[in-house]
């Protein structure tokens, strides 16, 4: 049975951990998925190749399953389903896993909001960012807001099935053309945390955000001093699309960095 970490409220996070250095106390890479996936629903979408992470000596590869999602237990509340929920769970699955060592943290759409939020609040705990298919963030946040309203109303509507539906009618974005398992075939989102997740997301004009919902100031996000990869495309054409490499700080970027329009993968 694959590990699941308990949650102060109770949820449980799924798990798993590959790599050369599994079971050792080797540096930890982290992943967190897109929103309404999951690890399996990543896996069958062949969206990443994760073989070549995995190879990396002594690293150990974590990949984990948001609450709500996959293996891991959530609930129906929209407050468990906010950037700083999904943060704090990253940051408690941390805690277990790499006490006292900064990480790499990894994630894509929703997980890399994810990741960005849990880095503003604790820098230290990372010493590099990769951020795939990054979200779009201040003023163009509104416009991706109204689309996850839309996309709550239907899963509230006709639950996962219609959800499922319009996410595969949305507008794809330029960093997923090219993949090969888009859209997917399937959800990742459980049942009852529907429309708590895509509605949650939608109440937050903003992102990162702070506990209680509030943007961070501009500065808080480009004074994070680590190495960070950010990545538009993903799978086959990732390598292609919009990567750039900083060594020193993460810059926010203007506001409309993440993307211009709204889209239906990022968060």
């Amino acid at each position: 049975m694959e590990p699941r970490l308990r949650l102060p409220d109770g949820a449980r996070l799924a798990h798993d951990t590959t790599g050369a250095a599994t079971g050792s106390e080797g540096p930890l890479a982290v992943y967190a998925h897109g929103m309404s996936l999951s690890r399996r629903v990543e896996t069958e979408m062949d969206l990443f190749s994760w073989d070549a992470v995995a190879a990396l000596p002594g690293l150990r590869l974590v990949r984990y399953d948001a609450r709500g999602h996959g293996g891991s237990t959530g609930g129906a509340d929209p407050a468990g389903y906010t950037f700083g929920h999904f943060a704090d769970d990253l940051l408690a699955l941390l805690d277990r896993l790499s006490p006292g060592r900064p990480v790499t943290g990894m994630g894509s759409s929703l997980g890399s909001g994810t990741v960005l939020t849990a880095a503003v609040r604790e820098p230290a705990r990372f010493d590099r960012l990769v951020l795939l298919i990054p979200p779009t963030a201040w003023e163009t946040r509104v416009a991706q807001a109204d689309l996850y309203r839309r996309l709550a109303d239907a899963a509230g509507t006709g639950g996962p099935e219609l959800l499922a539906k319009a996410l595969a009618a949305a507008p794809v974005p330029a960093s997923l053309t090219e993949a090969p398992g888009y859209p997917a075939r399937s959800l990742g989102v459980h049942r009852e945390a529907l429309p708590s997740v895509p509605g949650a997301t939608a109440s937050r004009t903003s992102w990162p955000a702070e506990r209680d919902g509030r943007r961070p100031d501009r500065g808080r996000v480009s004074a994070i001093r680590a190495t960070y990869r950010t990545m538009r495309g993903t799978g086959r054409s990732a390598g292609r699309h919009h990567a750039q490499n900083r060594d020193d700080q993460l810059w926010a970027g203007s506001p409309s960095d993440g993307a211009s329009s709204a889209s239906a993968t990022e968060p």
